[in-house]
This record gives structure tokens, C-alpha cells and sequence, in this order.
């Protein structure tokens, strides 16, 4: 006994238990945060350095350009106008008032924290950045500001995983999936059709909100509703925090 006492004290046994307790977290972290932010890094890098970015950024406008047509221009500005930042508030204003109401502060949490945190790295990279619009051809909807990244993909991509992780302990959550990505690669879309984006500043924003929005998610954990206690049967719902979140304040 003593001997397994000292044993499961002993630092490599901690780790060990740690990294067992934890793997989906960590494999989370790896594969939903590092990765993403790696790429964006790489990315920004590259641009910093040639503002012309990279040797696929054209080629892959010119053929979607080579696309258009009366009904497409159509299409594009209409999914333009819906995936603004500012179309995304109403939607994201009315899920807060429902969470609000329904008291679940965690996921009221995760959606303020994710949505402004978003913004706030758009406009902070876009004025680092100065990165000028593509200029290959009049666009039917043309933008002022900065290109890098994308606000569009980052709203887009920024719903849709809040509405993912809201949505993670039922089964809508295939429903948010599928028509979500749908949502993604469309509002893509047309910003590239539209001329407005080079395909990097798409790739761009996609990176670093998947890294900003799944790393608050590790944080907050929007997807635990119900924690159950010890000593107690029945479960606290998620106003209630979790114990290494009552031991990080007691210890504070």
C-alpha cells in the first residue's frame, strides 16, 4: 500500500494519470486550436512579407470569375448582404436573449466571449495587416476596407460553431453540421466571386476562428448543461461550476 501510495504521487504517475484524464481535451487542443492557429501564423507570415500572397491566390479567382453570369451576380450579393457581420448580430442577440432567460449562463458566456473575441481579432488583423482587396476585375459589390482576413468567413464560420456547441448534446447538432458547412463554403464562395477576397484571406479567417472559438470552448465548456455532485442525486444545471473551476477561484 505504501508503496503504490508513493507510486501515484510520484510526478511521471501524475502525468500519466493527467494525460489519461485528459486526452480528449488535449487531443481537442492539438488538432482544433494549435493546428488552425499554425496555418493562420504561416499565412500571415507569407502575406507580411508579398502582399501578393500566394501563386494559387489568382489563378483560383480568375476561374471563379469565369463562372459569372446575370443570375450568379444575383446569388453572390445576396449571400454578400447575409453573411455581414452586422446580419449576424440580430441572430446572435436572439439566442443571448434565450439563454438569457433560460438562465444557462455557461453557454451565454461562451457566445459574448466567442462573438466579440471574433471581432475584435478581425479588425485587429485587418489594421495590422493593410492588406489591399483584389483589384483583377470591377467587382458588382466592392468593399473599402482591408482584406486580411476575411470578416465574412469569420462570421460565418464564428455562428456556426457556436450554434455547433449549443447544439452539441442533442441531435441537432448534424442539422447545424451539415447546412452549416453548407453556409461556410457559400458565403466563401461568393466573396471570391465577387473579387473581393483573395483565397488565403478566406483561409485565413477560417484558421484563426476555428482556433479562437474552439479554444474558449475548452475553457468554458458551452456543451456541459448538467453537472452532477457528489452528494447529491439530483444534477445542478450549468450555472453551477465545475470543481477545478471552484478550486482555481478558492486557491485565487
Amino acid at each position: 500500500m505504501e508503496k503504490a501510495n508513493n507510486e501515484s504521487q510520484s510526478p511521471l504517475s501524475f502525468l500519466k494519470n493527467l494525460l489519461i484524464a485528459r486526452w480528449r481535451s488535449l487531443l481537442l487542443l492539438l488538432i482544433g486550436v494549435y493546428l488552425p492557429l499554425q496555418v493562420f501564423e504561416i499565412l500571415t507570415v507569407k502575406i507580411w512579407d508579398n502582399q501578393a500572397g500566394f501563386p494559387w491566390d489568382v489563378p483560383i479567382l480568375l476561374a471563379v470569375h469565369s463562372t459569372a453570369n446575370p443570375q450568379l451576380d444575383v446569388l453572390a450579393v445576396t449571400l454578400a448582404i447575409i453573411g455581414l457581420p452586422w446580419t449576424a448580430i440580430p441572430i446572435l442577440g436572439a439566442i443571448a436573449l434565450i439563454l438569457l432567460l433560460q438562465k444557462r449562463w455557461r453557454s451565454l458566456a461562451y457566445l459574448l466571449t466567442a462573438s466579440l473575441g471574433s471581432v475584435i481579432i478581425n479588425r485587429t488583423a485587418k489594421e495590422l495587416m493593410h492588406r489591399v482587396r483584389p483589384q483583377l476585375w470591377q467587382s458588382i459589390a466592392p468593399e473599402s476596407s482591408f482584406a486580411f482576413p476575411s470578416g465574412h468567413a469569420m462570421t460565418s464560420i464564428t455562428l456556426v460553431v457556436i450554434l455547433l456547441f449549443l447544439t452539441w448534446a442533442n441531435s441537432w447538432r448534424w442539422l447545424v453540421l451539415i447546412f452549416g458547412s453548407l453556409y461556410i463554403i457559400a458565403i466563401a464562395w461568393c466573396r471570391l466571386y465577387l473579387g473581393v477576397h483573395f483565397p488565403s484571406d478566406i483561409l485565413a479567417g477560417w484558421m484563426v476562428t476555428l482556433g479562437w472559438t474552439i479554444g474558449v470552448s475548452i475553457i468554458i465548456k458551452p456543451y456541459i448543461t448538467k453537472v452532477k455532485t457528489v452528494d447529491s442525486e439530483l444534477p445542478k444545471d450549468e450555472t453551477t461550476l465545475l470543481p477545478e473551476e471552484k478550486k482555481l477561484i478558492n486557491e485565487e
